[in-house]
């Protein structure tokens, strides 16, 4: 019963939204009845979203790329490693655009106490950052997201439209080749699209589980940055892809 939930929820996250007669021709040999259930308690644990006729994930209907909480405890091996290679990238006495979200927030835990600038729009990154002393951060203004424990809005893209970063790490929810780098909140991609033009160098934090999946607002492509961070275990795809765009992988 769990393994068929779990295999609902990957669908239902896959495809953004199913009908109810879509998900009966996924699962042939399980009843209406049984599905039904399923569809209840995955509602129930804010694993999907129930609507009229189907499921959506909750993701579309709550416009946020899931909680926090959840994408922190997944692919959490890989984090730290692309955590640790970005830190590497950092110098002292530099200008940092830090993303939010839990990957970046991995990588303000492994940022170095020395003197540099460091804006970021994670409350989680910047309660990492709070325990340096040499580094000034600070957090544009906007509007709260209580998922993904960010700011973003028309006041946070203001601020950064004044300010000329050395370095940006840019968090994704995913990339495939159609859609390029897409998240799932538009004033969070206009965010990142905002500090992406006033970046020096723009540096994606990419684990490999992300490849090959769309969410609905574009970021940018892959020719628009410079340097994919990533957990060491991309598709041979999406490494020549990187190569044909003069793309530098770490």
């Amino acid at each position: 019963m769990e393994q068929r939930r779990n295999q609902i929820v990957e669908l239902v996250n896959r495809k953004g939204s199913i009908s109810f007669a879509q998900l009966k021709e996924a699962f042939p040999s399980v009843s209406e009845m049984t599905l039904r259930t399923d569809l209840k308690a995955l509602d129930e644990a804010r694993r999907v979203v129930r609507v009229h006729g189907g499921v959506k994930s909750v993701e579309q209907v709550v416009g946020t790329d899931d909680l926090l909480s959840r994408r922190a405890a997944r692919n959490a091996e890989a984090k730290q490693i692309i955590a640790e290679k970005a830190a590497a990238l950092l110098r002292p006495n530099t200008t940092l655009f830090l993303d939010s979200g839990s990957t970046a927030t991995a990588v303000a835990r492994c940022i170095p106490d020395q003197p540099m600038l460091i804006y970021t729009s994670g409350l989680s990154c910047a309660m990492e950052l709070a325990k340096l002393e040499k580094p000034n951060v600070s957090l544009p203004g906007g509007r709260l997201n209580r998922f993904s424990l960010s700011v973003c809005g028309a006041q946070s893209i203001q601020t950064m439209e004044g300010i000329n970063f050395d370095l940006l790490l840019l968090g994704v929810t995913s990339y495939s080749p159609e859609t390029g780098f897409t998240c799932g909140v538009e004033d969070e991609a206009r965010l990142k699209q905002t500090v992406l033009r006033r970046c020096e160098r723009k540096a994606v934090l990419l684990d490999s589980s992300k490849i090959g999946l769309k969410s609905t607002f574009h970021i940018c492509e892959l020719s628009d940055i410079d340097i994919v961070i990533s957990d060491g275990k991309l598709p041979v795809e999406f490494l020549q892809a990187c190569r044909n765009a003069g793309v530098t992988v770490l």
